[in-house]
Parts: C-alpha cells; structure tokens; sequence
C-alpha cells in the first residue's frame, strides 16, 4: 500500500510540475510577443519592460521544464535578456530581433 501511495504521489508531483511550467511559459509567451509589438513601433524602454516580464515567466518555466522543451526555454531567456541589454541601449530593431527569437524558442518549448 506504501508502494501505491509513493507512485501515486510521484506521479501527481510530475503532472503538477508540468502545468506550473506551461502557466508561465504561457505569459513568458504573452509578455515576447507584447515586447517584438513594442520593438517594431520602436518604442524600446515599453518592450524592455515586457522582455523582463517575459523573462522572469521564462526563468521560472526552466526550473520545472524537462528536456527539449528546457532548453528552448533557456535559449528563449538568452534572447530575452540580449533583447533587454538592446533595449537599455535604446537599439530597438536589434532588441526586437531578440524578442522575435525567443518567441520562437517560447513556440518550440510549448510544442
């Protein structure tokens, strides 16, 4: 009964982890996107302020991402970060290549 209970238990942490990861890469997805909208307006101080939304999601997504889907998620906080040293910058249009490269990695991670 121990058994059955531990693999219970196991398998509900697995499943809980796994919607936690998809609550965030979904906003972390929401707020890149918002950001390359901000970045093709060239309006770089609004999309630094949604790549480090989306970066935060992003992070927190990667620790309780597995495998394939956890690296596009990290390359996606890679681009999100260079997107935001762009954006401090006042480099709009090479921010929003950033932006546009980790929502692609977002899309990946989510497929």
């Amino acid at each position: 009964m121990k058994k059955l209970a531990s693999v219970c238990a196991g398998l509900l942490l697995c499943l809980s982890t796994s919607v936690f990861a998809e609550e965030h890469l979904d906003a972390a997805l929401e707020h890149a996107n918002a950001a390359v909208a901000e970045g093709k307006a060239g309006k770089a101080p609004s999309l630094v302020t949604h790549a480090k939304a989306a970066l935060d999601h992003s992070l927190a997504a990667s620790l309780v991402a597995k495998s394939i889907p956890k690296n596009h998620i990290d390359a996606a906080s890679n681009s999100l970060q260079e997107a935001i040293d762009h954006g401090n910058l006042g480099h709009a249009q090479p921010a929003t290549k950033s932006a546009e490269e980790a929502v692609g990695h977002l899309n990946a991670a989510k497929n």
